[in-house]
């Protein structure tokens, strides 16, 4: 038995699948539990195994009363540097699935995603997998959820608790259940009103399709021949596909869906708005942009000491796909030191193309960098020429090693003094202009011919000489230690006295 969706007399539906989010720590098996719910392979085309997008997913599932029921999934990364995209999934979900493994319990982005589901104020349920692994400890996790003040049913809370397998898929219906029970109890995919209401997922370019963009749609129907609007960013609705790939005519509440054809790349995040026709959603977006600069202009402030005593690192940032490119902007700006400041310069969704690499060529010292991407044909021929520092990578920590590299190599040399020796000055034989004899007795370190020496009167430095010669017990010596005496020929342009401390040095780079 099938649920059926109803609909006003004008097509809309009253009701929607519940919009959910996945969320947890890396290496907890978020994706794996998707790939089993969607029966696909979604991990193996992850590079290094992190998902490093968030995807929307569209699923079917036959309760145990027989009534088939729809639910949206969002797949957020666990990485610590994806902290943007998981909050904006969250932003859009109605119910959150915590995933916490059975071998690791609590771990950092963890307490990080529900610190996100609590802030958005949704019910969430915890999802204890890996139970098929041999060091799992279902009781353990528990405990570990309770130490950081999650308490789940049967332990002293009311979070809904499922303890599953994402390689057998012991317990996966039981979580579907779970999430059709909590999505009634909360009258989650009711109908909110009468308008339309959606939310842009993620964006990319294509060589082939140009500007996409995945949405999700929580109010109202999205059909072809419609303009959406997304603050800057605009497309007429001529192409609509489902989170398979198909083109359909529509999309109803809860879909997740990709319009391509945006004459710029929207903001993932951004709420979406329906305009008449072009004319319409160019007025509309010019407006959007034309507050935006002047909001900017008026936010921008002076910063003392900002940037002239550091050397710059300027940056151009290619990724393909906004939460991406948003991701690694986040990261590499943290990257910047005392010494070496990161600065983008420019960023962008696809290939690196020529135009990057000209606009490096323009910048001293740029450096391009992309994230999922490559070059494209001319801008191959023009790196194989030499001349620019680039790289590109499909994992992000490796990305930042790279970059943490570069910017060690750009930081620059500190000159210091470093202290080798101190002597204390006994006596003075001779004075003459700048030159002296005098004797005296190693304090700590060594003295040695040729040695530069700062000279210091009741622990005050006046002035520097160097030692042009040493001697001990009258002959001639290439240094001298700790607590002996010696004579020394100095030049100095300060006139040492007895009682003088002479502190010798070394310039270090550091």
């Amino acid at each position: 038995m099938r649920s059926e969706t109803k609909k006003t007399e004008k097509g809309v539906p009253t009701s929607r699948p519940p919009v959910v989010a996945v969320m947890g720590h890396i290496d907890h098996g978020k994706s794996s539990l998707l790939d089993y719910i969607r029966k696909t392979n979604v991990v193996g085309g992850e590079a290094g195994g992190i998902t490093q997008h968030l995807g929307a997913y569209e699923v079917t599932h036959t309760g145990k009363d027989g009534v088939v029921h729809e639910i949206t999934f969002l797949d957020t990364p666990g990485h610590e540097a994806f902290r943007g995209i998981r909050e904006r999934g969250v932003g859009v979900a109605e119910i959150a699935i915590l995933v916490v493994s059975g071998e690791d319990g609590v771990k950092p982005q963890t307490l990080e995603a529900l610190e996100f589901i609590k802030k958005a104020s949704i019910p969430y349920i915890v999802a204890i997998t890996k139970i098929d692994k041999p060091t799992a400890d279902v009781e353990c996790a528990k405990q570990s959820l309770a130490e950081h003040t999650i308490y789940v049913e049967g332990y002293g809370g009311d979070v809904p608790i499922v303890a599953l397998s994402n390689k057998t898929g012991e317990g996966i219906s039981d979580l579907l259940d779970m999430i059709v029970l909590v999505a009634e109890m909360n009258t989650i995919g009711k109908k909110e009103g009468t308008g339309t209401k959606g939310y842009i997922i993620e964006s990319n370019v294509e060589r082939t399709k140009g500007i996409s963009a995945t949405l999700i749609m929580k109010e109202g129907v999205l059909r072809k021949g419609m303009f959406v609007v997304a603050e800057g960013a605009y497309a007429p609705v001529r192409r609509l596909e489902n989170c398979l790939g198909k083109e359909i005519e529509e999309a109803y509440p809860g879909m997740p869906v990709r319009i391509i054809g945006w004459n710029s790349v929207p903001r993932s995040g951004s709420t979406i708005t329906l305009v008449e026709n072009k004319r319409a959603a160019e007025v509309h977006t010019t407006e959007i942009l034309e507050r935006a600069k002047t909001k900017a202009k008026r936010g921008k402030t002076p910063i003392a000491g900002d940037s002239q005593e550091k050397a710059i690192l300027p940056l151009i940032i290619k990724a393909d796909a906004g939460g991406s490119l948003e991701a690694v902007e986040q990261e590499v700006m943290k990257r910047s030191t005392e010494s070496v400041l990161v600065k983008v310069i420019q960023r962008g969704i696809g290939a690196i193309n020529e135009s990057d690499l000209k606009t490096a060529a323009g910048s001293a010292g740029a450096v391009v960098v992309g994230f999922n991407v490559d070059f494209d044909g001319p801008a191959k021929s023009i790196v194989l020429r030499g001349g620019l520092e680039t790289g590109t990578f499909d994992v992000i920590y490796k990305l930042l090693e790279w970059l943490e590299g570069i910017i060690k190599a750009r930081t620059p040399k500190v000159l210091s003094e470093e202290m080798t020796g101190s002597a204390r000055v006994l006596k003075i034989f001779n004075t003459e202009k700048d030159k002296q004899i005098i004797g005296g007795k190693v304090l700590e370190g060594t003295l040695s011919g040729g040695d530069e020496f700062n000279v210091l009167r009741r622990d005050v430095s006046i002035g520097r000489g160097r030692i042009r010669e040493i001697q001990k017990f009258k002959e001639k010596v290439s240094s001298i230690g700790k607590d002996s005496e010696f004579g020394a020929f100095v030049g100095s342009s300060i006139e040492i006295m007895p009682n003088d401390r002479l502190e010798a040095f070394k310039i270090v780079e550091k």
